[in-house]
């Protein structure tokens, strides 16, 4: 499963040919979370609030290149589906 951001030692990751509704995953120490691209909402796992709160500021602010990765991933792309920054200015 591919990182696509990674910031405060949170790890977003997206797989190739996911089920929908579009999600990706985020990964924080021993917590894992499965959150949906257009709600925000966790339908898997939880986070600390703190971690849930950094991943929500993340989703909003790059919720297009969100979609648009996500729609590279579902199709199957096989080569890098690229770095998204995170919230630190790193990827």
């Amino acid at each position: 499963m591919p990182t696509i951001s990674w910031f405060y030692g949170i790890s977003i990751r997206m797989f190739v040919h996911d089920h929908p509704p579009p999600h990706f995953h985020a990964y924080y120490e021993s917590s894992a979370a499965v959150i949906l691209i257009e709600t925000g909402q966790i339908t898997v796992g939880r986070l600390p609030p703190r971690v849930a709160r950094f991943v929500e500021r993340w989703r909003r602010e790059y919720i297009e290149q969100l979609r648009e990765t996500w729609d590279r991933a579902a199709s199957g792309e096989t080569g890098s589906l690229g770095r998204i920054p995170g919230l630190d200015g790193q990827s």
